[in-house]
């Protein structure tokens, strides 16, 4: 139904897979926010000068990588010195600069290599850089009622699959929410209603350390990227997905 897609709005909000599907059916751009970790690992990697791949979380990963030339990622624990390359965000500050990275995930990752297809430009966003992707998209133009933008969270799974909201993802989306008010085609109801969260976070990187998703990656041993995740606006890289894989602006 189109109702779903939040027509009449310049800056519409959803989540997960399935909402960037809604979305990038009429958006003319989308933003992708996976806090803990993608989208923040990404930044951290394009703005040390790689090109990340986006790809679903499995094995498959590897094959695609060396068709197109790439490292493949790995998963936070099979990291080694050999291989620092993960969805750590931490690692990925100091682990050797490769040109081509695949980076799988079964949440942001999935969602941005599903979004490609649409051919819409993708631009992955987090507490790091938010701001600096809402200049972006409104330099080029985007926040109209012809050129609408979606900005979608990407949310965690439950073990049954299910997608989980996530306050991280929230609180992300919320952030680029934020530097797109006063765009000419407004905020939807979802998009606004996204944004009060901010108003109600007097601390945003409390609330993440604090949030499942935070705690879960503290208690398992990886803080540190926390501690990477919730440095709010310290970047003004701008990682946007063009022909297969992401790029800085």
């Amino acid at each position: 139904m189109t109702v779903y897609t939040q027509p009449g709005s310049g800056a519409r909000f959803d989540w997960g897979l399935t909402g960037a599907a809604e979305l990038g059916r009429v958006c003319a751009a989308l933003v992708v926010v996976d806090v803990l970790s993608f989208t923040t690992a990404v930044e951290v990697a394009v703005g040390r000068g790689m090109r990340v791949h986006p790809f679903p979380w499995g094995e498959q990963a590897a094959e695609y990588a060396r068709r197109v030339g790439a490292v493949a990622a790995v998963g936070r624990r099979r990291m080694t010195p050999e291989h620092p390359w993960s969805l750590s965000p931490a690692a990925l500050r100091t682990a050797p600069v490769v040109s081509d990275l695949v980076l799988p995930s079964p949440n942001g990752s999935a969602i941005s290599a599903a979004a490609s297809a649409t051919g819409l430009p993708v631009v992955a966003a987090c507490l790091r850089n938010a701001r600096a992707v809402g200049r972006w998209l409104r330099a080029q133009g985007y926040g109209s009622i012809d050129a609408p933008v979606g900005v979608v969270a990407a949310g965690e799974r439950w073990p049954d699959g299910s997608l989980r909201p996530s306050v991280e993802d929230h609180l992300g989306a919320a952030s680029v929410l934020d530097a797109l008010v006063g765009v000419p085609g407004g905020l939807s109801v979802e998009a606004a209603m996204a944004l009060a969260a901010l108003a109600s976070t007097p601390d945003v990187p409390a609330a993440v350390r604090g949030c499942v998703s935070g705690r879960e990656l503290v208690e398992d041993g990886f803080a540190a990227d926390v501690e990477v995740a919730v440095q709010v606006d310290a970047s003004d890289v701008v990682p946007v997905l063009r022909k297969g894989f992401f790029s800085a602006a």
